[in-house]
């Protein structure tokens, strides 16, 4: 059983990976055959972790096709976009920052500014979210925020390429940092939901514009 677990979990942290780097697409057919070979593992390893992505809505599974990468939406953006903002706060509010922790939100910052096309942002942007919450202790929120922010990946990958928004967002870290500094984490969740609204309806828009 622990050997079986063990490949389930690498076969998952495989998938993630790919998507992540871009190489799965929302819509996209997985072919369990094909990966199986790849990976050198049989099939039942390979349906347990697409079972969990299922769990978290990042796969689907389609009677008479298998699994897919799932579609992006409206609703499911929205969705998408309110929960990990919620959760987001909460991390935050139950959480604490030495010098340490504010310094490393400041150099991902730095690394954000300075990010020269979509994917480095968004990549970017990503870590310095997951450092602004990795001192909440719930094992159980930070998987799960995990598991959303890849699904959240593929909306920012197909509709975050506006110099501007990013501009926006870039303020809204620094606000951020700013008051984590002043140790003021109310004003800190404040523009942390803010900022995640932000993107949402800019992701809202152009979604509706692709209908």
């Amino acid at each position: 059983m622990l050997v079986k677990t063990i490949f389930r979990d690498e076969v998952r942290e495989h998938l993630l990976l790919e998507m992540r780097q871009g190489n799965l697409q929302e819509g996209q057919v997985i072919n369990l055959a094909a990966l199986a070979r790849k990976l050198g593992v049989s099939v039942t390893p390979i349906r347990e972790a697409l079972t969990q992505l299922q769990q978290s809505r990042i796969i689907t599974a389609i009677p008479n096709r298998g699994f897919i990468i799932s579609e992006l939406s409206l609703k499911e953006a929205q969705d998408l976009y309110d929960l990990v903002a919620d959760l987001e706060v909460l991390a935050l509010e139950n959480s604490s920052f030495d010098e340490a922790s504010i310094e490393k939100l400041k150099s991902q910052q730095v690394v954000f500014k300075n990010a020269e096309d979509t994917i480095a942002r968004i990549g970017a942007k990503l870590e310095f979210h997951r450092l602004l919450t990795e001192n909440y202790s719930n094992a159980l929120a930070q998987r799960i925020l995990e598991d959303l922010k890849i699904r959240i990946f593929f909306y920012e990958r197909e509709f975050m390429a506006d110099d501007l928004l990013y501009s926006k967002s870039d303020n809204q870290h620094d606000a951020i940092i700013s008051a984590i500094t002043d140790d003021n984490l109310p004003t800190a969740c404040l523009v942390l939901k803010m900022n995640w609204m932000l993107i949402l309806d800019y992701i809202q828009k152009q979604l509706l514009e692709a209908l």
